[in-house]
């Protein structure tokens, strides 16, 4: 039997959750398939999701149930502390980490959450299950799929080998590095790899916390010539994770209790949970899509982790597709709209991209020097406390990279615009972006003449459009927030409508 579907999605990780809750924001059904049947706690990679990526699940009223889930509360503290060991001496530390002192200040909607990708997961896949109109398909993977003018034949494959046929209108590739669909559509990654080997660990270590004399941290950067890395908790409890520098597998898993212990200082009471070794990757995609097919997350682009910005740009992927394909799913855009998801999406992956590898040019194992664990500890420290604040600031204070990226020049957005809506306040605990309609908002004063040519135009072209008074200059702001047009962009408000739904001729 055939089984239909708008969108079908390959792979349910974060990036495919999230593209799927977005269709579902715009109602608009998807069916997402994914082989894992359970969420594995055992390797936690990702950690931070950045304020960006916690305003965007704040539009899907997502935001506090995710700082709910969190093992470490968002005030419980922004800093990141390099020491010669975790319960060694400190050499310089950097606060307002990430985006997490923002609470309550104008320049975002939400402060950023440190939480493993895990967490988040599992928040996603309880939304989905809840949402009529998406659908979480576990123990089933793409087998193969046929493209076609009109619609993709999709085939997949079922925990038992069976085969089962899926229609759809366009399909999504959220499948990860080793993407089925980035091969099925003869993309490939241009780029490079880190040969330096690292290896993560997570262990339980009960009653460490009350032992590390630099107070709370995010991370705990350690600096020392023999055994360079970086650790942090999991949670308030004993769960701690790190990463061991310059360790291959092979070594890793002889014996990744002495990791921890060199890492902390000394030999400690740590159960080893899991183990789970890398490389940093510097690659990206030499094209996102084809008429109907879609790569989005780490089938896209995959980048070092440090600033943590991997997922959090396969979260932005996501509502960026998303709300496209459910407009011309919806029938009030043409299909050339989804050309602008690679014009607007490669070129942030590309910078991210560049940004990490900046990040990765200085590491623990850089700034190690045996004159810190010597007896020359009060006369290294400065110099190498300055070279971390010179080297690393960027890696901690990102906020440009995450709040401020624009499509400008995008054949969607008009010259000048394509900068997310500068956000505000509106009372205490109302965000201006709380305000913004699923669809288009018009939003500025709405007694200029120009709001009734908007509207009408909508109107005409059946787009969703609400109006928001704001003291601000009159903008057309896009469903992910994002301002397509301001006054002073050349054109009539109906030309930038069709602009902005993906009319470029």
């Amino acid at each position: 039997m055939t089984n239909y579907v708008p969108v079908l999605i390959c792979g349910g990780g974060p990036v495919g959750l999230a593209t799927s809750l977005e269709l579902a924001h715009h109602g608009v059904r998807s069916v997402i398939v994914e082989p894992r049947s359970e969420v594995s706690w055992l390797r936690p990679r990702a950690k931070t999701t950045s304020a960006r990526t916690m305003e965007l699940f704040r539009r899907w009223g997502l935001a506090d149930t995710i700082r709910d889930r969190a093992g470490l509360p968002v005030d419980w503290s922004d800093q990141a502390v390099f020491a010669t060991a975790l319960l060694g001496r400190e050499i310089t530390r950097f606060d307002k980490c990430f985006g997490l002192e923002l609470g309550g200040s104008d320049r975002a909607a939400e402060p950023g959450q440190q939480i493993p990708q895990p967490a988040v997961e599992q928040v996603l896949r309880a939304a989905v299950a809840t949402s009529e109109y998406a659908g979480l398909r576990t123990g089933r993977s793409l087998h193969s799929f046929v493209e076609r003018t009109d619609g993709i034949d999709a085939q997949i494959i079922d925990g038992d080998g069976s085969l089962t046929r899926i229609t759809c209108d366009f399909l999504v590739g959220a499948d990860g590095a080793h993407s089925t669909v980035r091969e099925a559509i003869g993309a490939r990654y241009d780029g490079s790899a880190d040969e330096r080997p690292n290896f993560n660990i997570v262990f339980r270590a009960p009653d460490l916390a009350d032992r590390v004399p630099h107070g709370p941290a995010v991370h705990y950067w350690i600096v020392r010539p023999d055994r360079p890395g970086v650790m942090g908790r999991l949670d308030l409890r004993d769960t701690w994770w790190c990463i061991a520098q310059g360790v291959d597998q092979k070594a890793g898993e002889a014996d990744p209790r002495a990791l921890v212990h060199a890492l902390v200082g000394e030999a400690i009471d740590a159960e080893i949970i899991a183990t789970d070794p890398w490389k940093a990757k510097m690659l990206l995609a030499d094209r996102y899509c084809t008429e109907r097919v879609f790569l989005a997350g780490d089938a896209a682009h995959l980048n070092p982790p440090w600033g943590g910005h991997g997922f959090n740009t396969g979260v932005g992927d996501a509502i960026n597709l998303g709300w496209k394909l459910a407009a011309v799913v919806a029938g009030w855009a043409p299909r050339s709209l989804l050309a602008s998801y690679e014009s607007e999406r490669r070129p942030i992956a590309a910078r991210t991209i560049d940004e990490a590898a900046t990040n990765m040019a200085t590491l623990p194992s850089q700034l190690a020097d045996q004159r810190l664990v010597d007896d020359q500890f009060d006369t290294i420290r400065p110099d190498i406390a300055e070279q971390i604040q010179r080297t690393k600031d960027g890696e901690f204070h990102s906020l440009g990279l995450v709040l401020d990226y624009t499509y400008d020049g995008s054949p969607v957005v008009a010259a000048g615009s394509g900068g997310r809506l500068t956000h505000r306040w509106l009372s205490p605990g109302e965000s201006l972006y709380d305000r913004l309609g699923h669809g288009f908002t018009l939003v500025g004063d709405l007694t200029d003449p120009r709001v009734t040519e908007f509207a009408a135009a909508a109107t005409a072209a059946s787009v969703p459009l609400e109006l928001l008074s704001h003291p601000i200059e009159l903008s057309l702001v896009r469903p992910d927030q994002h301002v397509a047009w301001v006054a002073g962009a050349p054109g009539t408000a109906a030309q930038a409508l069709r602009r902005a739904i993906g009319h470029t001729n």
